[in-house]
């Protein structure tokens, strides 16, 4: 990792843990608030610590445009979850065929850039 490859993935994450001290939750509640504010943090410190030792400048590079991204439509949307998306079901594809392979594979490339860590995390 480079000096300022390093210097923007921990600025990145002051950023966030500033956004955690400053959340207010959508909704005004107390409690709400309190939840969101763990989950940023939770999550936030979840991720960075599974991606300490990565070291491929590629997928560092994509774990740093994955935090944009979700930082940017937290903040957007005020909503510190991801973002669902509603991708087309497996279909009835049998379970060791090619076509089953191929779905998964589509499905994969078609997952948003702020949800790649996501699933391997919850």
């Amino acid at each position: 990792m480079t000096a300022a490859t390093r210097k923007e993935v921990l600025n990145l994450y002051r950023n966030i843990f500033k956004i955690a001290k400053k959340w207010q939750s959508a909704s005004g509640l107390k409690e709400d608030t309190t939840k969101e504010k763990q989950y940023i943090i939770g999550e936030a410190r979840t991720l960075f610590n599974k991606n300490k030792n990565v070291t491929n400048v590629e997928t560092i590079n994509q774990c740093i445009e994955e935090c944009r991204a979700r930082v940017e439509i937290g903040l957007h949307y005020r909503i510190p979850y991801p973002r669902p998306t509603h991708l087309p079901p497996m279909g009835l594809a049998i379970p060791h065929s090619k076509v089953l392979r191929t779905q998964e594979k589509l499905r994969k490339q078609a997952k948003p850039v702020y949800l790649k860590s996501y699933d391997e995390v919850s």
